[in-house]
């Protein structure tokens, strides 16, 4: 039973118990008074009585006919004379039940009339005594009255005692429940302050509160600056900030490797001529700097497209990978003509090559890689600032319009060619936690399913993701009512600023009630820089409706964990490139190390992405983490892969 309702029975039963001992301390005290009035008046009447006949001198006739008198009055209930002997010479008797008392107050109180006796003289010779008992039932009249009316009187008092408690037990309740959700609030990795109240004692236990919530967002801070720290030591280039070489091979691994299809996108390389020579003509600090600039140039276009990855591979190398088809002769010639005209400022000797490639589906890292230096050797032969594309490379990009592309998702969302495919997270012991369920569409009747790589980037440009999260939710609500098995879907960060998003999202749970408390939604990690109000009012809605909401692709913005916490997020996934590799890579071990229990520090569960190897998936559970998914995992359920379910 909770601290408020205690107070409350505490104070109910108080007030009850001081009502009902009032009414009976006021009633018995009426009670006494009464009672002794009442014998009183019957002594008076009775010596009175008797005066009046002692003056009778002896007359029996008239001495009746008074004490007959006496009684038609309606005030006695009986009037007795009895001789010296104690024979009874007179007896009159009535019996007169209350008017207003009702019978169980009359028994309850238990009220009786003492009789009154008065000596009876005829001069110096006892002619009797004279007995006289009045009526107790005006007397209990009165009595249930005033019973009443103290009552009401009391129950008014007891109605105002009654306001006056409820206001001060809500003037501890609205405090207590302040404490009680900033404490629910940091079990969940919020950090909330809420004001001090004025009540001393829950005002020292809210300063304590606030305290203690402040020394936790500063110790996760420093927990953040130190994950960072590890982040740039195993991820990083020193001089360019960029990714190091095997940092950049992981993205690109995860990228061609992932479940849901690979991307055929293009990669850039690009190569100092001659660094060696550089260093010498104008110096290791001007050949920083040309370093620096090159990087520079390099980051606007991670800046500008998303899915870009970019790193340093080498001293004199970059790699930049492209998320999308048929940019990477383009882009290569972008950059030589934009560093042409910066890089003369270094000397004449400072001069690049770059080769590039068009990544056709289904590549390795490796042939990637070697296509791209053998473009790159090209380019070195042709002379300074050259570019060469790979000659196995071909451009097959759809000469579709934007509008026929529209109009092909559009066409594939409203004929209902559209799929959910499944991919399993399992943990330790090889449980299906949730399936991972990204959408597929037709986009002409007689094509293949085609995964989210190709069409996505069009359907941003043509402002149709709402539609396409929209439909995805859709089908895994339908297939969790079904098999009541969780499942988690993707929603583009572009949706979440469509007005119309939320209202038909509140519609789709509202109508799959208890399908929606298995449902699990992932928003990528910008979206959290980008779009935090949004991100916060899709953290309420789904946490409304028992939904989850999660973060994936994480790892790169991870320093930023504070901010990621107050936007609700109840799980992680982090990303392919952050875990690839950690078996064999101290470095990438301890940064994994350090954001697991960051985030378990907040009860946040923490997923990976994009597991292929099994020594890379026991390092992960001795770490800690609480499911993985990839080709591994996969590996270890085929049961449930492409959504088939179990046989």
């Amino acid at each position: 039973m909770s601290l408020i309702r205690q107070i409350g029975l505490l104070l109910f039963f108080s007030l009850l118990t001081t009502f009902v001992a009032s009414i009976a301390v006021s009633v018995n005290a009426s009670r006494e008074s009464l009672q002794t009035q009442l014998n009183f008046k019957n002594s008076d009447n009775a010596l009175a009585l008797a005066l009046v006949l002692s003056q009778q001198q002896g007359n029996m006739d008239r001495a009746a006919v008074l004490m007959a008198a006496q009684f038609d009055t309606g005030f006695y209930q009986e009037i007795r004379f009895t001789d010296p002997q104690g024979a009874v010479v007179f007896l009159r008797t009535a019996y007169q039940p209350p008017v207003h008392a009702p019978a169980w107050f009359a028994r309850l109180v238990s009220l009786h009339s003492i009789p009154g006796v008065g000596q009876v003289m005829h001069g110096w010779s006892p002619m009797g005594s004279v007995q006289v008992i009045s009526h107790s039932s005006y007397v209990l009249d009165d009595l249930w009255t005033g019973a009443r009316k103290a009552v009401w009187a009391l129950t008014s008092v007891l109605c105002l005692t009654a306001v006056c408690a409820w206001v001060l037990v809500a003037s501890i309740r609205k405090p207590l429940g302040q404490a009680v959700d900033q404490a629910q609030a940091l079990v969940q990795g919020e950090f909330k302050i809420i004001s001090v109240p004025r009540i001393p004692e829950l005002a020292r236990l809210t300063q304590a509160m606030n305290a203690m919530v402040q020394r936790l967002r500063m110790v996760h801070a420093a927990h953040a600056a130190q994950v960072e720290s590890l982040r740039l030591q195993a991820h990083c280039d020193a001089l360019t900030g960029l990714a190091n070489r095997k940092h950049f091979f992981s993205q690109l691994s995860s990228v061609l490797q992932r479940e849901d299809g690979a991307v055929d996108g293009g990669l850039v390389l690009l190569r100092v001529t001659d660094l060696a020579l550089v260093n010498r003509e104008i110096g290791h600090d001007s050949a920083d700097r040309l370093i620096t600039t090159i990087s520079g140039a390099l980051q606007t276009y991670v800046e500008r497209v998303k899915g870009c990855y970019l790193g340093r591979l080498n001293g004199a190398d970059f790699a930049l990978y492209l998320p999308v088809r048929g940019m990477a002769l383009e882009t290569g010639t972008a950059l030589v003509h934009a560093l042409r005209a910066l890089l003369p400022a270094f000397g004449p000797q400072a001069s690049l090559a770059v080769g590039v490639v068009e990544i056709q589906p289904g590549s390795s890292v490796s042939q990637v890689m070697g296509a791209a230096d053998a473009a790159l050797a090209s380019a070195e032969c042709q002379g300074p600032f050259s570019v060469v594309l790979d000659a196995q490379s071909t451009h097959h990009l759809s000469l579709k319009g934007q509008d026929a592309w529209r109009q092909s998702i559009a066409s594939a969302l409203v004929t209902g060619r559209v799929r959910l495919v499944s991919f399993p997270v399992i943990n330790a012991i090889g449980q299906i936690l949730h399936l991972e369920c990204p959408l597929r569409l037709k986009l002409d009747p007689d094509s293949r399913y085609e995964v989210a790589a190709l069409w996505l980037p069009l359907a941003l440009r043509s402002r149709l993701t709402p539609l396409v999260d929209e439909r995805a939710i859709s089908l895994a609500l339908t297939a969790i009512a079904g098999d009541e098995v969780p499942r988690s879907v993707n929603a583009c960060a572009a949706s979440l600023s469509d007005p119309q998003f939320a209202p038909r999202l509140r519609t789709l749970l509202e109508r799959f009630p208890l399908a929606a408390q298995r449902l699990m939604m992932e928003v990528p990690e910008s979206a959290v820089v980008e779009h935090f109000e949004k991100i916060l009012e899709l953290a309420r809605l789904l946490r409304s409706y028992g939904a989850r909401l999660g973060l994936e692709h994480a790892g790169e913005q991870l320093t930023q964990i504070a901010h990621l916490f107050e936007s609700g997020f109840q799980y992680v996934k982090l990303d392919a490139s952050i875990v690839c590799g950690v078996a064999h890579d101290a470095k990438r071990k301890e940064f994994v190390q350090g954001v697991v229990t960051m985030l378990k520090g907040v009860s946040t569960e923490v997923f990976a992405e994009g597991v292929v190897e099994e020594a890379d998936a026991q390092v992960l559970w001795q770490l800690g983490l609480d499911g993985i998914t990839g080709p591994w995992a996969s590996s270890e359920r085929p049961d449930w892969v492409l959504g088939t379910g179990p046989g």
